[in-house]
């Protein structure tokens, strides 16, 4: 991720190199806004150390080598709701979603708007535009899916939200929609074997026979 972004000092534009003190943080610590100025090689020359990368309650999160069974999950999951989803909304997969000045996470599969979803040159989506997000809880970052991203997602106001657990090699789905009073997400229901939901819109799949 590149950009060219730059701060206005009043004076002159000052371009912000966020790597200029790494490994600390940049001064006033990380924002949304650093990440489309990461490169994708780290400063020592580190490959794809910035590939993909989130940004959650202001620390940058390195992500992991994925497992088979995420990777299995995020392309089978975006391709069966993109089979069944109406025209005005597309499926994607590993999408920034940013929440706020410090909160800019990369959940796995976001449903958008297919007008949306046609800009190519996007790195990022803001809650306004994302009807449902789903994490699948990999066990380097059992804490953040299942506890912090969920919350920031609802303060948000990002009105649906799936979980997805692994139990034996074979995903279970719990499913949450938000409470606008409380800004919080109450759940409505744990599918295994088949998800069957009515909202972001209709959804019957056989998650055990899922695109792969």
């Amino acid at each position: 991720m590149t950009s060219t972004l730059s701060e206005n000092t009043g004076a002159r534009d000052v371009v912000r190199d966020p790597l200029a003190n790494w490994p600390l943080p940049p001064p006033g610590g990380w924002t949304a806004d650093d990440l489309d100025r990461l490169p994708i090689d780290g400063p020592n020359g580190e490959l794809d150390l910035f590939k993909h990368v989130e940004l959650v309650d202001g620390a940058l999160i390195l992500m992991s080598p994925q497992r088979r069974f995420h990777e299995y999950l995020l392309y089978g999951l975006r391709t069966a709701l993109n089979e069944q989803a109406p025209g005005d909304l597309k499926a994607v997969m590993q999408m920034d979603v940013t929440l706020g000045p410090r909160q800019r996470p990369c959940p796995d599969v976001v449903v958008v708007g297919s007008e949306i979803a046609k800009d190519r040159s996007r790195t990022s989506y803001t809650p306004d535009e994302v009807h449902l997000v789903v994490e699948v809880v990999s066990p380097e970052s059992e804490f953040r899916d299942r506890e912090v991203k969920p919350r920031r997602y609802a303060e948000a106001g990002i009105r649906h939200f799936w979980l997805v657990e692994n139990s034996d090699d074979e995903p279970v789905v719990h499913v949450y929609r938000l409470d606008p009073v409380t800004r919080s997400y109450v759940p409505t229901g744990v599918h295994s074997g088949r998800l069957r939901v009515t909202a972001p819109f209709p959804v019957d799949v056989d998650l055990a026979e899922l695109p792969d």
